[in-house]
């Protein structure tokens, strides 16, 4: 296995592993607390979140299906690609991620504030600072619908190397775009650059659709995704390539 998707697998599931041995409950971890992505008016916020945060995961299977993508597709771009360039663009990819989940997180929270009275706004944003975090924690949350969906934007961190492994399939569609890949749920075959361009779409209408209960990042792994063809759009412009395969 290359040198760089092995220590990737090793990082992630030595993270997991203290990460549960930390655990005192659901979001209350003070791993999560300081390597997890918060929100940025989160008093859990720190810069270096940006990049931790694609080496925590919220469970087993999270961890196990996000490694077993890196196995089958990061350890062929790296052998393509050669571990620095491979390191560096995984890199990117989830750093893209992040970048985008912060900023959707933004515009959602801009346009729910936008909806609260300005004279009541210091005080709901007060208590979602002292004790919403608490609330999640015990499993509840407000029954005003604006206040709990404010608490969760701002008090649940993102964990995951998801949009990282989204940036993996892009590169992977794009230099096998051809390739046959077996799906799970239907077994079918499909072409790897159909199955890059649907999952992408499905991403965004998940991400648009913004259903409630669901926890999953979706723009995260857009912002993955488009970090990933951006850089690689800038490879093929500048020539960087290390392989006729490439491009």
């Amino acid at each position: 296995m290359p040198v760089v998707t092995k220590n990737i697998l090793i990082i992630n599931v030595l993270m997991f592993i203290a990460s549960s041995l930390f655990s005192k409950g659901p979001l209350n971890n003070p791993m999560d607390d300081y390597l997890a992505l918060h929100y940025f008016t989160s008093d859990y916020f720190r810069p270096h979140q940006i990049i931790t945060c694609m080496f925590m995961h919220g469970s087993i299977e999270h961890i196990f299906f996000n490694m077993f993508a890196v196995f089958m597709f990061g350890r062929i771009l790296e052998s393509i690609w050669g571990p620095k360039k491979f390191l560096l663009y995984y890199m990117i990819a989830g750093v893209g991620a992040s970048l985008l989940q912060l900023l959707v997180m933004y515009l959602r929270v801009s346009h729910l504030e936008a909806n609260i009275p300005a004279e009541q706004l210091p005080e709901m944003l007060y208590q979602l600072k002292t004790e919403g975090l608490d609330l999640i924690r015990s499993q509840r949350n407000y029954i005003d619908e604006t206040m709990g969906a404010l608490n969760l934007l701002i008090n649940i961190p993102m964990v995951g190397a998801s949009g990282a492994i989204f940036g993996i399939l892009v590169a992977f569609g794009i230099i096998f775009p051809n390739a046959e890949l077996m799906l799970i749920f239907p077994p079918i075959p499909i072409k790897a650059k159909w199955f890059v361009i649907g999952y992408g779409v499905l991403e965004l209408v998940l991400g648009v659709a913004d259903r409630a209960g669901d926890n999953v990042a979706h723009f995260a792994h857009l912002g993955g995704l488009f970090a990933g063809l951006i850089l690689i759009l800038y490879w093929r412009k500048k020539g960087f390539t290390t392989n006729e395969h490439i491009f």
